[in-house]
């Protein structure tokens, strides 16, 4: 239950449109969790509020996950 999984996730999210998607439709940390689950990654919410903007930019390009950062992490 790593940062090292959470990024590992991201990763993978930037070439698969189909994940991209799930991950728009997540309305909770939670919700993200569980989709990286089902993908073989392993973290807690709270992982999600530790990465940077430029480390979400970096690994999750235009995916939508810095918006998913942002309001769960309460970031304007």
């Amino acid at each position: 239950m790593s940062l090292e999984q959470l990024k590992a996730f991201l990763s993978k999210v930037k070439g698969d449109s189909n994940l991209q998607e799930k991950l728009k439709a997540a309305k909770s940390p939670e919700d993200v969790v569980g989709i990286a689950k089902e993908h073989g990654h392993e973290f807690t919410a709270d992982k999600i509020n530790q990465l940077s903007e430029e480390e979400l930019e970096g690994v999750a390009g235009g995916c939508g996950c810095l918006a998913l950062e942002s309001q769960y992490s309460g970031a304007a």
